[in-house]
């Protein structure tokens, strides 16, 4: 049920219990501190401490040059006090160039603590792969080279071609076709 605003726009009913996911409320000095876990989400509100089960409130926003892409959230938030949770989107399956990034970084973030190119071929690839691939002019060791040299080029500004920011036609060393 809905009653009528002052101004002409329907106002809703509070019910906590219809807010989806795990909730909290507690005493946030003199208004109420209401937090739900809504699967992978988390939604924080404000709640004045006059607000009762099945009072009339209404939300607000703040004006913001940063609200237009926070319009989304809001409407999630309206959305689960209505009683709907969010519609969440599927997690993407990692593609080949963000693994690659990723062990490019954890490559240097190792050497940089001081361990051994077969160290870092042990954390990235497992000692299995170590014990029966490892020699000193090998492909493994080739691979710790190369994501080494590959990370040192995001580490000196190579990153601001994957953040767009330069010609996307310079690419990090190890990114050249194959003769």
């Amino acid at each position: 049920m809905r009653a009528v605003h002052a101004h002409g726009a329907a106002t809703h009913r509070f019910d906590l219990w219809r807010i989806p996911g795990r909730k909290r409320l507690v005493m946030d000095g003199h208004d109420l501190a209401l937090t739900a876990d809504l699967s992978a989400l988390r939604m924080r509100l404000s709640l004045s401490s006059t607000l009762e089960d099945g009072g009339a409130y209404v939300g607000t926003a703040p004006l913001t040059p940063s609200l237009r892409g926070q319009l989304e959230g809001f409407h999630e938030q309206a959305q689960a006090l209505e009683g709907h949770a969010p519609q969440i989107s599927p997690v993407r399956s990692a593609t080949r160039a963000a693994l690659l990034h990723l062990r490019a970084l954890q490559a240097l973030d190792a050497s940089q603590a001081g361990a051994s190119h077969r160290d870092i071929a042990q954390a990235l690839f497992g000692l299995e792969a170590v014990v029966l691939r490892w020699h000193e002019d090998g492909e493994l060791r080739a691979q710790v080279r190369h994501l080494l040299r590959r990370a040192e080029s995001f580490m000196n500004g190579g990153y601001l071609s994957l953040a767009g920011v330069l010609n996307p036609a310079a690419k990090p060393p190890g990114d050249e076709p194959v003769r």
